[in-house]
C-alpha cells in the first residue's frame, strides 16, 4: 500500500470518528419529551374517548393517559399493538359532561286521606261459676253452679263495663254481641265458698267467637257443717241386715228345739 492510500483511510476514519461524535449526545440521550395530553372529558354517555394521531403507539397513549397497555387492550377489545390514525379508543367511563340541571321548587307533600276504620265484629262470651265439689278445677256435668256470685266483663278501651250476679241451675250467663278486642273477665266468690280456679282472666275476642270460661269454688268447712241433715228413720241399713240375720237364727233355734221336745 503506498502513502496516499494511507493518508486517505486515515481521513475517512478521522472523519468517521468526527461524524460519530457529533451524533453520540442524540443516541445517548434520546428525546422522552411526551406530547401534552389534554385531559379528556366523557361524553354524553360517560364514556372517554382517545382518537389516535399520526406517530401514536399503545404504549405512547399508555404512558401519556396513565393506563396500562394491558388496561387498553382490555378496554377495546384489542388483541395485538396495531392501532391507526383516527382510530377511537376506550379510555375508561366518568360522569356525564352534560351540565346538572336547576333543582326546581320542592312539591307540597299532600297529608294522607284518613283511613275509615272498620266496624268491629261481634263475640259472644258465656262464663260460669260452678261448685267444685271434688276440687279437681275441672267441672263434671254433676256440679251446679253457685248462685249468689258476680261476673264482671271489662274491654280494654271502656266500652264495655257489666257486672251481674251468678245464676243457679245448669245454664251459664252469656254476654252477646260484644265487640271484638281484649277483655279482662272476673268473678266474686259469695261468701261460704274457696276458689278452685284463678277468678282473673284476660282475652281477646274475635269478631264471630263464642266462648266459655268456667271458674270453681269450693264449699269451706263452715258451710259444709252448716248443710241441712237429709231427714228419715235414721236406721242404718247394715243395722237392718244384721237384726234380720239375728231373727232368722233365733226362729232357727226354736225350731230345732221344739223338734227335740216332740221326739222325747
Amino acid at each position: 500500500m503506498n502513502r496516499r492510500h494511507i493518508y486517505a483511510s486515515l481521513y475517512l476514519l478521522g472523519l468517521l470518528i468526527v461524524l460519530v461524535g457529533l451524533g453520540a449526545p442524540a443516541l445517548a440521550a434520546p428525546n422522552l419529551q411526551l406530547t401534552p395530553f389534554p385531559t379528556p372529558t366523557p361524553g354524553p354517555d360517560g364514556r372517554i374517548v382517545y382518537f389516535v394521531q399520526e406517530g401514536d403507539t399503545l404504549l405512547r397513549i399508555s404512558l401519556i393517559s396513565g393506563i396500562t397497555v394491558d388496561e387498553l387492550r382490555g378496554l377495546n377489545n384489542l388483541t395485538g399493538d396495531n392501532i391507526v390514525v383516527g382510530q377511537e379508543l376506550l379510555l375508561g367511563l366518568g360522569g356525564p359532561s352534560q351540565p346538572s340541571p336547576s333543582p326546581g321548587p320542592s312539591p307540597t307533600v299532600t297529608p294522607p286521606l284518613p283511613t275509615p276504620s272498620p266496624q268491629p265484629g261481634l263475640a259472644n262470651l258465656c262464663v260460669i261459676l260452678y261448685d267444685d265439689i271434688n276440687g279437681d278445677s275441672i267441672r263434671q256435668e254433676e256440679e251446679p253452679f253457685i248462685p249468689g256470685g258476680a261476673i264482671s266483663v271489662n274491654n280494654r278501651s271502656g266500652s264495655v263495663a257489666e257486672t251481674v250476679q251468678t245464676p243457679s241451675g245448669l245454664e251459664p250467663y252469656c254476654f252477646e254481641e260484644l265487640p271484638e278486642g281484649e277483655f279482662s273477665i272476673s268473678v266474686a266468690i259469695p261468701e261460704g265458698y274457696n276458689p278452685t280456679t284463678v277468678t282473673n282472666y284476660a282475652m281477646r275476642l274475635n269478631a264471630g267467637d263464642e266462648t266459655f270460661l268456667d271458674f270453681g269454688a269450693q264449699a269451706n268447712t263452715e258451710t259444709i257443717a252448716e248443710a241441712p241433715t237429709p231427714t228419715g228413720s235414721g236406721r242404718s241399713p247394715i243395722l237392718g241386715i244384721i237384726g234380720g240375720l239375728f231373727l232368722l237364727a233365733g226362729a232357727g233355734l226354736a225350731f230345732f228345739a221344739s223338734r227335740l221336745m216332740r221326739s222325747k
